[in-house]
């Protein structure tokens, strides 16, 4: 039985995308759990590094294959506010993620846009887990942003 709960891990995932929203970056945050332990965190960062490619989900990723000292995530499940791009479900992809969970569709870069399958065959997919929560941090974001 599992002590904690898609909601549970989706919190910690809004912590960080509010960590982001703090920097000015996009929203976003994501966790890495496996056996009920987050083993990787992390917001977009791509503003602060000046890197394209620093979204959340990459980077918490990155934590977690180093934590579990394995390129492979094929027992763990990301939590991320945020639909993934087609960047970071290729990533997934390439780790074998066991499952994704995610909170905010998106309806311009999410990978679910693309008509073939980008995510590994094996990893499941939950979407809409907390979407409220991530859909109004994003919309304080970009309405901010418009000002």
């Amino acid at each position: 039985m599992d002590l904690y709960s898609d909601d549970f891990f989706m919190k910690e995932a809004m912590k960080e995308a509010r960590k982001a929203l703090e920097l000015g970056e996009v929203p976003v945050g994501a966790v890495v759990v496996c056996q009920n332990k987050i083993i990787g965190r992390a917001h977009n960062q791509t503003e602060q590094l000046t890197d394209a490619t620093a979204h959340a989900e990459m980077l918490a990723v990155t934590a977690a294959a180093n934590f579990l000292g394995s390129k492979y995530l094929s027992e763990c499940t990301l939590y991320v506010t945020l639909e993934p791009c087609v960047m970071c479900a290729g990533a997934l992809h390439w780790v074998q993620l066991q499952q994704l969970v995610y909170g905010a569709s998106d309806l311009q870069r999410g990978y679910s846009l693309v008509q073939q399958p980008l995510l590994h065959s094996r990893t499941m997919v939950k979407k809409g887990v907390n979407e409220q929560e991530s859909k109004e941090l994003l919309n304080q974001f970009f309405k901010k942003l418009r000002e």
